[in-house]
């Protein structure tokens, strides 16, 4: 059987190292077929410790960790791919839990032929038990928030523009090349664009699963926003086609609010930032009593409106400031 490669970007990742590798462990795919390969950014909270720990009581298991000193994810992605030795590449985050059936689903859909990059289907959880948490799994789930970013509530399976993570054949690395390390974020959206352009497939199949963690507070769902529309900006200057309109939306918006509010003084201009902010608070607080209703729990009312609304404007924000700033900007971190 085909040896499988699972590639991980990690930088501290302590809280849920554990729960990847512990998921890792339980898959039905033939663990002699599997090795893991930890591109950790240098982590200083105890990750590696975690990853021994794991080791220590499940000697034999065929895990290894690589540096990372750039501290980026396609850099990790890069590191990992070049200590890599599997046919199949399967990518995941150090804060997802994989169905025990991801890994032979994954490489089944390749041996189908259903795809070139294959994935599924986030199960968004709350990144800690607090009301914000919860808000923000549900808005980060939400049409109104995501768009049609199918990967994060579809259940039919078909052709996609991007898949989460994402299962891919060696010899498909060895032909488009690497991960580029200018983008920061938005990696696996050019990866996924240069397999387009070359009339390959990015196939999404509901059936692969696997719980995804979200951001524990506003602050730090802005903060990965923000990257998101700023380093999208940076990939669509080379693949301007492949804007979609829940890409476009959200500057736009941002745009439109910063222009009316400037020209506020003139009555129409005024009278039109009125009518477009009611209209989108009213959005949000029809986006926020059916989550209420719906999960049972009055403070999404008032929580998952806030937290679509951090991630409209600091997309947005991020995307405009992007186009403002200089094209050479390389500074970042990991999602």
């Amino acid at each position: 059987m085909s040896l499988v490669s699972i590639i991980v970007p990690c930088y501290n990742e302590k809280l849920t190292i554990r729960l990847l590798l512990d998921a890792i462990q339980r898959q039905s795919f033939p663990h002699e077929s599997i090795e893991v390969i930890i591109a950790d950014g240098l982590s200083t909270d105890g990750t590696r410790d975690e990853v021994n720990a794991f080791l220590q009581t499940n000697p034999g298991y065929n895990v290894r960790i690589v540096d990372n000193p750039k501290r980026i994810i396609p850099a990790a992605l890069n590191r990992a791919l070049e200590a890599a030795q599997g046919e199949y590449i399967i990518r995941l985050d150090a804060h997802c839990i994989p169905e025990r059936d991801y890994v032979q689903r994954c490489v089944q859909a390749l041996e189908d032929h259903l795809g070139d990059n294959v994935g599924g289907v986030w199960d968004i959880r709350p990144g800690d038990p607090s009301w914000v948490a919860q808000s923000i799994s549900i808005a980060a789930g939400h049409r109104l928030g995501v768009g049609d970013a199918r990967y994060r509530y579809t259940t039919e399976a078909g052709e996609v523009d991007t898949v989460p993570f994402g299962a891919f054949r060696r010899a498909l690395v060895d032909e488009l090349g690497a991960f580029d390390e200018t983008l920061l974020t938005n990696e696996d959206y050019e990866f996924n664009a240069r397999i387009r352009q070359i009339n390959r497939k990015v196939w999404l199949d509901p059936t692969i699963r696997s719980v995804y963690f979200a951001r524990r507070n506003y602050l730090d769902l802005a903060r990965q926003y923000w990257r998101y529309g700023y380093w999208k900006w940076r990939m669509l200057r080379r693949y301007p086609a492949t804007l979609r309109w829940r890409q476009a939306l959200p500057p736009a918006f941002v745009a439109s609010v910063i222009i009316l509010a400037l020209l506020s003084g003139w009555l129409p201009a005024r009278v039109l930032l009125l009518a477009e902010l009611a209209v989108y608070l009213v959005a949000l607080a029809l986006v926020g009593l059916e989550s209420a209703i719906k999960h049972k729990k009055l403070f999404l009312a008032f929580g998952v409106p806030v937290a679509i609304a951090v991630m409209h404007f600091s997309w947005g924000a991020g995307f405009l400031w992007s186009i403002l700033n200089t094209p050479n900007q390389q500074h970042g971190e990991n999602k």
